[in-house]
């Protein structure tokens, strides 16, 4: 049997259905857009959740396309057998009939502002070549000048503040009807601002951008933007009463970005991959938007594809190479004892609870933690679980889980390798001494306090404490740490060895307590082990003469050490 292609990377709806890829039909988005006839949609959602091709999709919808002579081009084959063409003739008389404007401003994702803003004057000299044949229209004739130094990069700041507006007059003189106007993921330029401390700037030129567009631009039927974050009315969308947000809270359109259980359940039959889907739901099911359940699609896609290679493929987290971490880092770097406690729970699978706002600015989401709990809540790292309004102070609040295998892989990995990070910054030089001169309470102090500053989690602790142990004793100078654990040969957990076998060489063994009771008695028998099992005759046939003998018992964030010669 021979499938279709699965659309990787494909956001292009005209590619999309004419090379003949996997699609799943989200088209009654446009019907819904047709009833609600709000004047400016803004949708927030996730990065890879659908946006660029559902952008793409309404503009091959309802654009009046032509070619470069002005003759028009049909574009009603692209939508055959497909939702909206059951929809009603109320909706298919919109079908082709508007002039359209496209905009992505991702390109300005740079690291400083003249690079940035010369990718969106690229941007927008791209779309006004697409429709140059309007100015073959002598009732074009005194916008000409104008037009051309737009499209050819050379208008000055003012000309590019207000460029969306004058191409939508000038489409609707040619035309005869209004514009729609589409920007896709506004808000890239302005977290890469943010990042590259030319935020100021930038909000300056968009919010410009936008208001001329979007609030005083008679020219305007409707407009459609897309972004992951929705941003304050005040920073970039002033006195913009026609904007209707919708947020991942929102119940309308809650089924348009990313796949719902049936859909997945038809890729896994059409894909013969019905063994799988249980998989598919583990890994990338659980987010929430409305009352609508939904997976990753960009992650399900990708998953597919593999599994047609390979039907034994395992999953993995294709998400976490496509999406910025950056926010998580943040999240660890400014993380305090309470917030490191409800990272462990989440990463547990427990949830917790934050207060929950939509208007922020990104020069706000990192200035408190609960703005950057916010951030990464609305940008796809937790899923709601629950909601309550305090009456006191006005405020909802939600309980909030990771969603899925996927997104809870990110947090251990990256976690851990970011706190391994932290505790190889710190000046260790202390614990080094301790553990060399075996002052034992010297060396556990050191311990326990590094202990503090990272996280664990309960269904990893072992892994975790051996990760950690081999973290901590690492660089001592002159010494080599000889982990034993990955091979499961049955020897001891660490090895310490000296360049010279003239200096004493280390053994260590730990275990882990149920409860803090436990330590004392966890500690001894990680030493008895050693002596039981002669892990120092290892070192011994190695040439090391002179082995001291370490065991370490950890519950939670304490541990105990005990030392033997």
């Amino acid at each position: 049997m021979k499938y279709k292609p699965l659309p990787i990377g494909i956001d292009n709806f005209e590619k999309l259905v004419t090379k003949g890829y996997y699609f799943i039909d989200k088209t009654l988005l446009i019907r819904d857009l047709l009833d609600k006839k709000v004047c400016v949609n803004l949708f927030t959602r996730p990065r890879r959740f659908g946006k660029t091709l559902n952008m793409s999709m309404i503009q091959y919808f309802f654009e009046d396309a032509r070619k470069s002579d002005g003759t028009k081009i049909d574009n009603s084959y692209l939508f055959e057998g497909m939702k909206i063409m059951e929809a009603g003739e109320e909706y298919l008389t919109h079908m082709g009939q508007y002039p359209v404007i496209n905009l992505s401003l991702k390109s300005a994702k740079q690291p400083n502002f003249d690079m940035a803003y010369d990718m969106l004057k690229r941007q927008i000299a791209d779309e006004y070549s697409r429709h140059m044949f309007i100015l073959e229209d002598e009732r074009l004739v005194e916008q000409r000048e104008k037009y051309f130094e737009i499209m050819r990069e050379q208008a000055d700041r003012n000309a590019y503040n207000d460029s969306l507006k004058f191409l939508s007059q000038c489409l609707e003189r040619y035309y005869g009807k209004k514009a729609i106007i589409l920007i896709d993921e506004y808000d890239v330029p302005l977290e890469s601002a943010f990042f590259g401390k030319y935020y100021q700037q930038m909000t300056d030129f968009i919010r410009s951008l936008l208001e001329s567009a979007l609030k005083t631009n008679s020219s305007l039927e409707f407009s459609v933007i897309t972004g992951c974050l929705r941003i304050s009315k005040e920073s970039i969308f002033t006195g913009l009463n026609n904007l209707k947000i919708i947020s991942i809270l929102n119940e309308k359109y809650d089924e348009y970005f990313g796949f719902l259980d049936s859909e997945v359940e038809q890729l896994c039959e059409d894909y013969d991959l019905q063994d799988k889907f249980d998989t598919f739901k583990d890994w990338y099911n659980g987010y929430l938007f409305g009352d609508a359940n939904v997976y990753n699609p960009w992650s399900v896609i990708q998953y597919a594809d593999d599994l047609m290679e390979n039907h034994n493929k395992f999953p993995m987290s294709y998400w976490a190479n496509t999406s910025s971490n950056s926010v998580v880092r943040t999240l660890i770097e400014r993380a305090d004892m309470e917030t490191k406690q409800e990272l462990e729970a989440l990463i547990e699978g427990k949830t917790v609870e934050k207060p929950i706002h939509e208007d922020i600015t990104y020069d706000e989401v990192y200035k408190t933690m609960d703005n950057l709990w916010n951030f990464m809540f609305f940008t796809g790292y937790f899923r709601k679980v629950d909601e309550h309004m305090d009456e006191k102070s006005d405020t909802l609040y939600m309980k909030l889980a990771i969603p899925n295998r996927e997104v809870k892989y990110i947090f251990r990995n990256k976690i851990l390798g970011w706190f391994k990070e932290k505790i190889e910054e710190k000046d260790r030089t202390e614990l080094f001494t301790s553990f060399v001169n075996k002052d034992v309470e010297a060396f556990e102090e050191q311990l326990n306090e590094l202990l503090l500053e990272t996280i664990s989690f309960n269904d990893a602790y072992e892994n975790f404490y051996h990760g950690f142990l081999t973290g901590v004793l690492s660089g001592m100078k002159g010494y080599m740490v000889k982990s034993n654990r990955e091979g499961g040969n049955g020897r001891s957990d660490l090895f310490i060895k000296p360049a010279t076998r003239r200096k004493t060489a280390f053994v260590i063994e730990f275990k882990v307590a149920d409860k803090i009771s436990q330590l004392e008695t966890k500690a001894e028998e990680a030493l008895n082990q050693i002596k039981d099992r002669q892990y120092v005759k290892e070192l011994n046939d190695d040439g090391y003469e002179s082995v001291v003998k370490y065991g370490v018992a950890f519950f939670r964030k304490d541990c105990l050490v005990k030392v033997e010669e």
